[in-house]
């Protein structure tokens, strides 16, 4: 599903309201909520408007990333420290809820850190099946921090993976989320909003499938829904 809206207030208002109904019904189902976040500018205006919302399941709402840089959680580079800024700390979320990615630890350490958090969350597997995986994609059609080039082995069999990017000019250290656990989401919703993103969408939607050179391509639910919500500049060729 793709939908396309205005600006970018639009679309963060739909998703938003996207998020809310998600939330409500899965801890109706099964008594809790487990959503990924992501990190960069686009959810940032989502995020503002969730902080307003206290009438979401807060207290029953686990919280976990995509990827993140291996920073101190209050370096301005930090996904944990964006969403904790302009988000969690507004919400009744309990601290045990907030399960975040180390980028303070090496590149190993964080890996095995956060591979032992997935499982310590769902016990009989080795990773949760999330009910919503918020997504952003970047100009060179990058999500998470899976970025274009080879797709390495561990990516294809290991729940989180250390990587070397280079975007925007600067080399990062981080971790991810792969696909493997990202395609077993039950909701999968990417934000993406620009006009410098217009030609990397076009390619992963209407494209060849060339994972490789397009890494949000790799995203195709085994069992969920995915959807798109871009806005006018983003879905200037589609």
């Amino acid at each position: 599903m793709i939908e396309v809206y205005p600006d970018k207030e639009a679309l963060s208002q739909a998703a938003a309201q996207l998020f809310s109904q998600i939330a409500q019904k899965a801890v109706q189902a099964h008594g809790r909520f487990s959503v990924v976040l992501s990190g960069g500018g686009t959810p940032r205006r989502l995020y503002q408007i969730l902080s307003q919302d206290q009438s979401l399941p807060w207290a029953q709402t686990h919280v976990f990333w995509s990827d993140e840089r291996l920073v101190p959680p209050d370096d301005p580079g930090s996904n944990y420290g964006q969403a904790k800024a302009v988000l969690l700390d507004h919400v009744s979320i309990p601290p045990e809820n907030i399960h975040r990615m180390k980028g303070e630890l090496d590149p190993d350490t964080a890996v095995t850190d956060y591979t032992a958090q997935l499982r310590q969350f769902t016990p009989a597997r080795p990773w949760p099946r999330f009910d919503l995986a918020l997504l952003g994609m970047g100009s060179d059609g990058h999500t998470a921090s899976l970025f274009p080039g080879p797709i390495s082995e561990a990516e294809n069999t290991q729940p989180v993976i250390a990587v070397t990017a280079h975007y925007d000019g600067r080399p990062a250290q981080r971790i991810t989320l792969t696909p493997l656990v990202l395609n077993d989401a039950a909701r999968i919703l990417f934000l993406v909003t620009g006009a410098d993103k217009a030609d990397a969408l076009t390619a992963v939607l209407q494209g060849l499938p060339q994972p490789e050179k397009h890494p949000a391509q790799r995203i195709q639910p085994r069992r969920g829904s995915l959807a798109w919500f871009v806005d006018t500049a983003a879905a200037t060729h589609l």
